[in-house]
């Protein structure tokens, strides 16, 4: 038998809603697949099912390499199944804290205190290869080695930058040595060295007998995938090889964020009134450590109104330490010579006055966010800068919140709890957050991860018209200067 995994004519199931009907798809040994698609066509969706996530209310799911590994080992597990077996990398981390509880908070990877409450890399490795009911090829001395570990092992979780993190996640779901490894978006928030890396480790994995199954960009297909599923929707999908594939065989998204009249837009951005200030960022040989490490030493920055900088750097390089001394959220920053909308850090004022100056979105922020929230209170919550709703929104804030969805195309999942969004509109829901409130300066931290083309081009353009007709300062994150707005005028290189 040939086949690693097959899905014969099934309807697949999540609570009521029906993701799939007469769904048919078949993965080979030696087949490494890419699912491609726009946003909300059902990728992830397919990645879950294939993992066992989902109700499968009709036909059936084979999972060969399954039985092929029974017939083949002694199996004393009466629990024994093919989760066992399978890997799975999400697009959030799964991390707990010393209690096993995932209490974690977006802030606490900047404060030392707090983070002690995050085990190390060395134990969170340990305690995964030791649950792990296979235990080799892939052991920790390979993982550590492979994934260049060795200098993050003291390391707390909570202290890894975003790259790190990755890197980290896709390490421990190899100590489980699955049989198929199943990666939802791997590649986003990788600096171009690191999507190389990745790359020689993708093709390492396969070499050792596990059968990759990755959602990602049509235009960033890593070398090992043999095949690629375009998903146009959930009903709609087409299968090339990896050599006949082209980045113009995936449709556009119909759904993109649309660009609103400049009437429209102008009367989005007319807020309160708000103070005019000479001086937005200034910074003046900043450094922040831990210990004996050193994050950040020497930065000089200063931010005036209108300005628009793009923050660039490799992996780890410090970019989200430094955006943390801005949104007030490291306690570092009154260690510091740090002006912010003309005050100087430590004179005073609230961390509160700071972030009412500031729209925000970053990584940090997506991976923290309560899920018991509508999409509309999530967007409600930027009013207030808060994690969650716990205020009466007024009336015009309301109306304003309503306008801000429509051209971001979320209208539809006003009452949708964040946690039921696709990742990709729980990014539009904290990305319109950030809008809502009309700030002096819009702090954008990789703001597109997971978006399609079509996605990235009407936020590019979208900011670029707000960036015409308004004096708003923007900081913006990506690893890929093709990313950046038309708008972005500076930038400062982190190393």
């Amino acid at each position: 038998m040939n086949e690693i995994l097959t899905i014969h004519n099934s309807c697949i199931k999540f609570r009521s809603w029906i993701l799939f009907e007469n769904l048919n798809f078949s993965i080979r040994h030696g087949e490494h697949w890419a699912l491609v698609g726009p946003a909300g066509a059902g990728k992830t969706a397919l990645l879950k099912t294939i993992a066992g996530d989902f109700f499968v209310a009709d036909g059936k799911i084979e999972h060969h390499y399954y039985q092929r590994y029974r017939a083949e080992h002694q199996i004393s597990d009466p629990l024994f199944s093919p989760r066992h077996l399978i890997g799975y990398l999400d697009v959030r981390h799964d991390f707990t804290n010393l209690s096993h509880t995932r209490d974690f908070f977006y802030q606490q990877r900047f404060n030392a205190t707090y983070a002690e409450e995050a085990p190390t890399v060395e134990e969170y490795l340990t305690e995964q290869f030791q649950k792990a009911m296979v235990q080799s090829p892939w052991n920790l001395e390979r993982v550590i080695g492979e994934f260049d570990l060795e200098p993050l092992l003291r390391k707390r979780l909570i202290m890894l930058s975003n790259g790190e993190t990755k890197r980290l996640c896709l390490a421990a779901a190899l100590l489980k040595n699955p049989r198929l490894l199943l990666l939802d978006n791997p590649l986003i928030g990788l600096d171009r060295v690191s999507r190389r890396k990745f790359d020689e480790l993708f093709k390492k994995m396969a070499q050792s007998g596990i059968t990759l199954v990755m959602v990602t960009s049509p235009r960033h297909i890593p070398k090992v995938v043999t095949h690629v599923l375009v998903m146009k929707n959930s009903h709609e999908m087409l299968e090339y090889s990896a050599d006949q594939f082209k980045p113009e065989m995936v449709p556009v998204n119909h759904n993109p964020i649309s660009l609103p009249d400049e009437k429209e837009l102008r009367t989005l951005l007319n807020g309160e009134q708000k103070k005019n200030f000479r001086v937005l960022v200034h910074m003046n040989k900043v450094k922040v450590r831990y210990g004996a490490v050193e994050v950040l030493n020497g930065i000089d920055w200063t931010i005036r109104p209108g300005e628009r900088w793009a923050l660039s750097g490799p992996n780890g390089s410090g970019k989200s330490t430094l955006l943390s001394l801005i949104y007030g959220d490291h306690p570092q920053a009154y260690a510091n010579d740090i002006v912010l909308f003309d005050r100087r850090r430590g004179s005073g004022e609230s961390i509160w006055e700071i972030k009412r100056e500031i729209g925000y979105m970053s990584p940090e922020l997506f991976q923290y966010f309560p899920g018991n929230f509508t999409c509309r209170q999530v967007i409600e919550s930027g009013f207030f800068d808060t994690i969650g709703l716990y205020q009466k929104v007024a009336y015009d804030q309301q109306e304003k919140a309503g306008r801000w969805m429509k051209v971001m195309g979320l209208e539809e999942d006003s009452d949708m709890l964040f946690t039921d969004l696709s990742t990709t509109r729980q990014r539009l829901c904290l990305l319109t957050r950030a809008l809502v409130k009309n700030p002096k300066l819009l702090i954008l931290d990789e703001p597109c991860q997971g978006f399609d083309e079509g996605q990235q081009q009407g936020f590019r353009n979208l900011i670029d018209a707000i960036a015409q007709i308004s004096s708003l300062s923007i900081i913006y994150v990506t690893h890929y200067r093709e990313e950046l707005p038309k708008c972005i005028e500076y930038e400062l290189k982190l190393t």
